[in-house]
């Protein structure tokens, strides 16, 4: 049985001008009913976009090869301003995308590199369980993942940079996020449009974000370990929203918390944006044993930031403790609002005084 699927064999040319929306479909379905694996040899593809990645067990596989300004060895080029997305894989359960680069080339408007959408909650009937990996996802004008009412996903080794939404707005259930490299994205590194629960992100670079690094507005069950946040345009990480108790159930520990907060060129019409973590509303969390200090931008051409180091307000049952703030923050390290029974202190060190 024939079940490896070669997209030059269907006519696709990598010289970047051809269009090979067709031959790449083609592989795509015939590849849908067989657990088949695309490969994607070394070229640029040009596409119109909206490909559509179904059936079960399906690997696209291409060489990965990129740097931060390299797009990589195989990749996929959008041409069409009018598409939705690069990549469809709605009802692709169990797919993986491997060593590809997307490039949305800032056509159109909210157009998403790799997306996956359902109605409601659980909208497959199963466990999507898509894995994207070692993919480099830039340049659109939507987010580079989308992913609606996912259930169980992996993200892992992806360099997803200069999108104008987020790296990764999802929202659903059951994540690993790991060892990814999230940068300058103009809604944040991660986003969510709607209820999370069970996070894992461990491991990821996120750096220059403009909103923000991690922002997750309601959700449970997160556990945020080893990541590097860097310079970004509001908290690099913010959980819950506007007093509620709407996060529940979470471990951050061993974090980095570098040059957060920052303003960029304008100053935040609300000045808490300008901090390094903000807890409003959250229930049986813990912030134990990360690291926070202020920084400038490169060549120190952008303002020292943050402001403030954290925010805690509106929790409940909450430990934040233990975490280093030598040199944390430009004006007070620590602001406590409203919160019950929960445990606030250790948190050594002080504020920049230059």
């Amino acid at each position: 049985m024939i079940n490896v699927f070669d997209i030059t064999e269907f006519g696709a040319v990598g010289d970047g001008v051809t269009d090979c929306t067709d031959a790449v479909q083609k592989a795509f379905d015939a590849a849908k009913d067989c657990k088949g694996q695309v490969i994607v040899p070394p070229g640029a593809y040009a596409v119109k976009g909206d490909l559509k990645l179904r059936g079960e067990g399906v690997s696209v596989s291409g060489m990965s090869a990129w740097s931060y300004r390299n797009p990589g060895a195989s990749a996929f080029i959008l041409t069409n301003e009018n598409a939705e997305c690069l990549i469809d894989i709605s009802g692709a359960f169990g797919c993986t995308v491997n060593g590809i680069s997307l490039d949305g080339q800032n056509l159109g408007e909210n157009i998403h590199g790799i997306r996956l959408t359902w109605p409601v909650a659980n909208g497959g009937g199963q466990e999507d369980t898509p894995n994207i990996e070692d993919c480099r996802i830039s340049r659109f004008t939507g987010d580079g993942m989308h992913l609606n009412h996912v259930w169980c996903f992996s993200v892992r080794r992806n360099h997803v940079i200069s999108n104008r939404g987020a790296a990764l707005r999802f929202s659903g259930w059951d994540a690993f996020i790991t060892d990814n490299w999230f940068a300058n994205n103009f809604d944040g590194g991660i986003a969510t449009n709607g209820y999370v629960a069970s996070i894992t992100a461990t491991g990821n670079r996120i750096e220059w974000n403009r909103k923000g690094g991690f922002i997750i507005a309601a959700g449970d069950s997160f556990n945020f370990t080893g990541n590097f946040f860097d310079r970004t345009f509001g908290p690099a990480l913010k959980l819950g929203f506007n007093g509620g108790v709407v996060v529940n159930l979470a471990s951050i520990t061993g974090n980095v918390f570098r040059r957060g907060g920052c303003h960029d060129g304008v100053p935040f019409e609300d000045g808490e944006m300008s901090c390094h973590v903000i807890m409003d509303g959250c229930t049986g969390c813990t912030l134990v044993g990360n690291t926070m200090k202020v920084g400038a931008g490169d060549g120190n051409v952008m303002p020292i930031s943050p402001d403030f180091g954290m925010i805690i307000k509106n929790c409940e049952y909450c430990i934040i403790k233990d975490n280093a703030m030598h040199n944390g923050s430009m004006i007070n390290n620590l602001i406590e609002e409203n919160n019950k029974e929960c445990v606030i202190k250790g948190n050594i060190g002080c504020h920049f005084e230059g």
